[in-house]
């Protein structure tokens, strides 16, 4: 599910000084420019790990220096190549020799990852520019390890370009829209597991893998589109058209998978014998580091176990060598995080075996070797490993589940380094052979500070401080967060923070709105950057509060599984003892509490106002009305089938629970929402109409779960905004 929420963080600055600054608008927190803190993206670590890449204007890929950033060269610059067909490129890749760039340019999205595009190859030796294909727009083009050839997808088929000849040629023949998919995944898998790309070459380049998906059982969802506008679709002025996709909701059925191996030179197809069972996940097949071993990663329909498998790609034969069962459920984090390691005898795993979100090393075997981290506290990320000083690097949550800091340890476990020394929340991206990192950090009160660093840690330069923004920060009435946490009723103590109105006065009652996610696995509050509306509404005297529910992340698996069959239960029980405590606070009026979210926060809204009357408002944007309605691999992973578990679903969808609705209900979706369908809200709409009550809605043509586009965000948030103003 989309993990849509803003972040709001804000700068201490001294109340007397509030009324010397202007105050913040709402046009600057629903512009990019005013609170956007610029980053560093797109550099691209060549292989020797001390030199990188970057695309600059679209137009060219420089080469630079880590150690001085210096400049050293030009890889491509589409001014200088003659009768250039191409304006601008989107993306791009080298090869592993890196004499060639396969690059995309006119690209066309499909769904949130996947896209469709033109496709060019760059032979930086002898300066020569050729379209990947005549044929159609391509889909996942990447190269082969040796960058003789590159694999592609189009119209559902996977194909095969050999540069050196020229020549393209079909792997498969029977791909068909909304029937059968070779090498690319499906809308679920796509949204759910991470991936668009289905397929992989061997460490050779004489074979590639893939996925075959057959959603031909799988029931198709469709909407309207009309004209509208960004775009606008002249076409559909009269007659709106309908657009339609194949979408599994829970407990329905699934596109069936299998896995298959294509032998370039014999230009045969095996196909690998999984096992018999059908109604299962193939979420990544990756080649091991051994010539004819194939990583082929499945896992159950309640996603509760999860087999590695290693295929023999000759004679098609799996062996099982690496079983994870859950209690609850495997999250899809660790399928990127299933790292085959270049002696070819190990691979590493981040489970929860412990209790704990941890790394592990085992042998090709299946074999532990070891558990590499240890203790009470969250592995949040793998950043990888490094042969040669036999460290491992991640990103944790050890010293809060509201900060983040990046290590190395020793793969016997005995020696480890902080990387990042800074408080808040620190992520790194590492060059090849981990000769370099940068870091990036900030906090409530520093926006992106981005760092170069060599190996050993030492900072070498600042590469982006946000300066300016600062400047601009400094110039403005921030009021400032404030970190707290309560315990409920039940024993739990939960995370939230505050922001109180600017001009704070201790002997007055404010109105609250309550901020949330609250979806599994999630974080708001966190000591990290980022100005959003709670800024605004602080300086028309409202105080905005967020609290993190059970279910949310970096606390361990029992505090993260803990929803686990009734989602949305604990998570309103506990938001509603949040207002509950905030309420009882001496400066807050207890009679004007709001709460409002989006997607999984849109859902907690609805529920909220029909379990407690200690709500004035809520505002639910695009929220999920109805389990039933979601998406299978998302919903069953947290609920399992609506047939195994009807209780937990019907007992904690608000659309269950109109009669009990209490305080004033604002609906807002867009109706090209492909993700949580209109639908949830349509028929939320009708129970509250049969139930007599009151409630307001407001709904955006063409707009998906994001909605946004041309002058949407603005008037959303202005929207949302004037009702709060209202009627609390």
């Amino acid at each position: 599910m989309q993990k849509l929420f803003y972040i709001m963080v804000l700068l201490v600055l001294p109340m007397t000084m509030h009324a010397q600054k202007k105050t913040v608008s709402l046009e600057d927190v629903t512009s990019l420019g005013t609170f956007y803190a610029k980053s560093v993206y797109g550099l691209s670590s060549m292989n020797d790990g001390v030199h990188f890449t970057t695309l600059e204007q679209g137009t060219r890929i420089e080469k630079y220096k880590y150690s001085s950033g210096d400049k050293v060269a030009t890889i491509l610059d589409l001014s200088t190549v003659e009768d250039c067909p191409v304006e601008r490129i989107q993306g791009y890749e080298l090869n592993a020799d890196e004499s060639k760039v396969l690059f995309y340019t006119n690209s066309e999205r499909v769904y949130r990852h996947s896209f469709k595009a033109d496709y060019y190859v760059y032979d930086l030796e002898h300066k020569e520019l050729t379209p990947l294909s005549e044929n159609g727009k391509q889909q996942v083009a990447s190269f082969s390890p040796n960058g003789e050839m590159v694999a592609f997808v189009r119209d559902n088929d996977l194909f095969l370009k050999k540069l050196k000849f020229g020549t393209e040629s079909a792997i498969t023949k029977d791909g068909e829209y909304n029937a059968i998919i070779n090498g690319m995944s499906d809308w679920v898998y796509e949204e759910e597991f991470g991936n668009s790309k289905a397929y992989d070459w061997s460490i050779d380049s004489k074979e590639i893998a893939f996925v075959r998906s057959d959603e031909s059982k799988v029931k198709e969802f469709s909407f309207p589109v009309y004209q509208a506008s960004f775009p606008n679709r002249e076409e559909n002025k009269l007659y709106p058209d309908q657009q339609r996709f194949k979408y599994p909701k829970a407990g329905e059925d699934n596109s069936i998978v299998s896995v298959h191996v294509f032998n370039i030179k014999n230009r045969t197809t095996k196909t690998m014998n999984i096992g018999t069972e059908t109604d299962i996940y193939i979420p990544r097949v990756r080649f091991t580091k051994t010539e004819g071993k194939l990583g082929v990663i499945k896992m159950n329909r309640h996603q509760n176990q999860l087999d590695l498998m290693i295929a023999n790609t000759a004679s098609g034969v799996c062996n099982t060598i690496f079983t994870d069962r859950n209690e609850f459920y495997i999250e899809q984090d660790v399928l990127d995080n299933l790292q085959f390691l270049d002696d070819a005898k190990h691979f590493v795993y981040v489970g929860e075996m412990d209790g704990f979100n941890h790394i592990y090393m085992y042998t090709m075997a299946g074999a532990e070797v070891a558990q590499i981290t240890k203790g009470e506290w969250d592995v949040t990320d793998y950043l990888g490993y490094n042969s040669k000083t036999r460290l491992f690097y991640y990103q944790a949550a050890a010293k809060s589940p509201m900060q983040r800091e990046v290590y190395a340890v020793r793969a016997d476990g005995k020696k480890k380094k902080l990387f990042s020394t800074l408080e808040g929340s620190n992520r790194a991206t590492f060059s090849k052979g981990f000769k370099y990192y940068i870091n990036y950090f900030s906090n409530t009160t520093t926006p992106t500070l981005v760092t170069l660093h060599d190996g050993t840690g030492k900072q070498i330069r600042v590469l982006e401080d946000n300066k300016d923004l600062k400047a601009t920060v400094d110039g403005m009435a921030i009021s400032p967060k404030e970190f707290f946490s309560f315990t409920t009723s039940e024993g739990v103590e939960l995370n939230g923070w505050m922001v109180k109105p600017l001009n704070f006065d201790a002997n007055k009652e404010y109105p609250v709105l309550m901020t949330q996610y609250s979806g599994p696995n999630s974080q708001q509050v966190m000591d990290r950057w980022g100005i959003g509306w709670e800024q605004y509404l602080a300086a028309n005297d409202y105080m905005v509060a967020c609290v993190d529910a059970r279910g949310t992340g970096a606390r361990g698996e029992a505090f993260r599984k803990a929803t686990y069959m009734n989602l949305g239960k604990l998570e309103s029980d506990d938001q509603i003892e949040a207002a509950k405590y905030l309420g009882g606070l001496s400066y807050v009026d207890a009679s004007r509490i709001g709460i409002w979210g989006w997607s999984y926060g849109g859902f907690m809204s609805s529920l909220c106002l029909s379990k407690s009357d200690v709500f004035k408002v809520g505002i639910a944007v695009a929220p999920v009305t109805n389990w039933r309605y979601y998406d299978s691999v998302y919903t069953e992973r947290y609920m399992r089938r609506p047939q195994e578990n009807a209780k937990g679903y019907d007992d904690n969808s608000p659309i269950n629970h109109v009669d009990n609705l209490t305080g004033r209900l604002f609906l807002i979706h867009g109706t090209a929402d492909d993700n949580v369908h209109f639908q949830n809200v349509m028929e939320y709409v009708d129970r509250l109409v049969q139930a007599g009550k009151q409630f307001d809605m407001f709904a955006y043509p063409n707009r998906n779960h994001s909605i946004y586009g041309g002058n949407v965000r603005p008037h959303l948030y202005k929207m949302k905004a004037d009702y709060l103003f209202r009627n609390l």
